[in-house]
């Protein structure tokens, strides 16, 4: 019969629950096999490939460890509150500059890590030429942003002027072994795929293989999160064709938000109390109405249509609006204001966004780690973070990449 899923694991590939599925065969949408034995659901891959399933393939089990033959040296980019940067450290990498704009996240950095070289401010002012073939990884999540195509004939020079070009400029001058890339996945369709494109080419000009760019769901990841991520990987062309970089392996335990809030494997106690935003009472009174799992077609009819506004007539489910999580499921991608409408993030029990703490473990921050800033800026911090748990993952692949690049280098000695 060939490879199958059943409406367990596809539930968990696709990151939607068994009722979904079961809703969406009697609807159609993605009608199941059955099992002629026991009338039990099942689904082939080809079925889930239309939904955009970057976890189809994963193979589940394997405990993403590893341990590195020496120690590996890191460049970080874009470094906000230390997500990535912190689970690379996990994994086993040091790291020897890091760098962002944002002056209270380099003082969370600084405050957490007063070892490490954080440097806060224009990464067009860095001069990374010390650097050169002294580091092992350069990792970084630059924002999205259009170029000028320009016929490509000038290859990095057509996105002077961009945070992208400061990140292939920064490979240029340091040359380190392999790189990553993260960015939203919305970078696969931004401008009809051009501009990921371009970011392949000038990367493949400076003497790098680019891997297929691939979306990972973290909550795959041991997240208690729907969030998902696009990550670039580039290996010197030198040692591509005798290394191979393997994505890490997806859990099929899937963490809940009982798990981010509450003691369990994630977490070894109920998290703390702490300060967070307020709803405004009127929207206060709206969420009050909504349970736990629901969203804004839990509201009466009426009341439906007074708090969307035109949206209630527009196509799409818009089920992130007026959301309130239960303890039974992964938190919806965090935001950068819990508050803001059509992003809400509502507490299960509580009529209130998440706290800075509890926006903290959603993302798989370790509760000793501190933000600096006030509480808009923390939540801004915490929000645009990759999850730790989902670096940590990343970094242990890169570290067993790198251990094969360091055989290659001593056979050849």
């Amino acid at each position: 019969m060939g490879e199958t899923y059943s409406i367990i694991e596809a539930s968990k590939i696709l990151s939607v629950s068994t009722e979904t599925l079961r809703r969406w065969d009697r609807d159609g949408k993605l009608k199941a096999n059955r099992n002629p034995d026991n009338n039990y659901r099942y689904y082939y891959p080809e079925q889930l490939e239309p939904f955009d399933v970057s976890n189809l393939y994963i193979t589940y089990g394997k405990k993403n460890t590893s341990t590195s033959t020496r120690v590996y040296t890191s460049i970080e980019l874009f470094a906000g509150a230390g997500g990535m940067a912190l689970g690379m450290e996990r994994a086993g990498i040091n790291h020897c500059l890091l760098n962002d704009f944002d002056r209270y996240a380099t003082q969370t950095l600084k405050k957490n890590r007063p070892e490490w070289k954080v440097i806060h401010g224009d990464v067009s002012k860095i001069d990374f030429k010390p650097y050169r073939d002294k580091i092992d990884l350069i990792t970084g999540g630059f924002p999205c942003q259009s170029f000028s195509y320009a016929g490509r004939k000038m290859g990095m020079e057509d996105t002077r002027g961009t945070l992208f070009y400061e990140f292939a400029r920064a490979l240029k001058e340091s040359q380190p072994k392999v790189f990553l890339a993260e960015n939203v996945k919305g970078l696969f369709s931004h401008d009809k795929g051009r501009t990921l494109q371009t970011m392949i080419d000038v990367f493949e000009s400076m003497g790098y293989d680019v891997l297929e760019p691939r979306v990972l769901k973290a909550v795959h990841y041991n997240v208690p999160q729907k969030r998902e991520r696009l990550f670039i990987i580039g290996i010197k062309k030198e040692y591509a064709s005798d290394v191979t970089f393997k994505w890490p392996k997806g859990n099929s335990n899937i963490y809940t938000l009982k798990d981010a809030l509450k003691k369990s494997n994630l977490f070894e106690t109920d998290v703390e109390v702490s300060h967070g935003q307020e709803y405004p009472e009127k929207k206060r009174r709206v969420l009050d109405l909504v349970p736990p799992g629901g969203y804004w077609r839990d509201l009466p009819l009426d009341l439906q249509k007074e708090y969307m506004m035109k949206s209630f007539y527009l196509g799409g489910g818009k089920t992130g609006i007026a959301r309130r999580i239960s303890w039974d499921e992964p938190s919806l991608t965090l935001t950068c204001s819990p508050a803001q409408k059509q992003t809400e993030r509502c507490h299960p029990d509580e009529t209130r966004p998440f706290q800075v703490r509890e926006y903290a473990r959603i993302q798989t921050f370790p509760d000793e780690w501190e933000f600096e800033g006030s509480m808009t800026q923390q939540y801004k911090q915490i929000g645009n973070a990759v999850p730790v748990n989902l670096a940590y993952a990343l970094g242990v692949s890169l570290v067993d990449v790198l251990n094969d690049i360091e055989e290659v280098d001593n056979v050849k000695i």
